[in-house]
């Protein structure tokens, strides 16, 4: 997983917080973006996303560029 991939998902994941708790999201459904928001960070944290390997999808550069 690539670096801008890890900050959109950070990006998105605060955002659905601070919606949360600033009560724009009730009831289930804030709920539901909850989850998403701590599946979002997980993943961010450990580099890896089960639905990229799924998809076949790679973010992150290749070992040749990184140096």
């Amino acid at each position: 997983m690539g670096s801008i991939d890890k900050g959109i998902r950070l990006a998105i994941a605060l955002l659905i917080i601070v919606l949360d708790l600033t009560n724009v999201f009730k009831g289930t459904l804030g709920d539901i973006l909850l989850i998403v928001a701590v599946v979002l960070v997980i993943t961010t944290f450990l580099s890896f996303c089960p639905l990229y390997t799924l998809f076949g999808w790679n973010t992150s550069k290749p070992e040749d560029e990184k140096k």
